[in-house]
């Protein structure tokens, strides 16, 4: 399997979540729709503070998306909405349901 994936937490300033989406979606948005990565931009039922942003593709896409020309002035815009750093891990599936391009056993 030839995927990377990338999980972020970001933890919003109290009531600031939604205006972080506001801010991915001015500037993530129409790239990730028009890419080959999955990606998943996801709420935190447990806490109204925290979000998780996981993306799925190859690893030059992956890489890529960090280094939009807008992905500085989204960090900017971000960074005072946040109530700490975000954290990045970079991730290797080993399985994803209907990956064809595993051998069967």
């Amino acid at each position: 399997m030839n995927k990377q994936a990338s999980l972020v937490t970001l933890k919003a300033k109290p009531g600031q979540r939604d205006e972080v989406r506001r801010v991915w979606e001015k500037y993530a948005r129409d790239y990730v729709a028009g890419s080959t990565l999955g990606f998943h931009y996801c709420y935190d039922d447990a806490d109204p503070d925290r979000i998780f942003v996981f993306g799925l593709g190859d690893p030059a896409s992956i890489l890529e998306f960090a280094q939009q020309p807008w992905f500085v002035d989204y960090q900017h815009d971000t960074h005072a909405l946040l109530a700490e750093p975000g954290e990045v891990r970079r991730l290797t599936p080993q399985y994803t349901k209907n990956d064809t391009t595993r051998d069967a056993p």
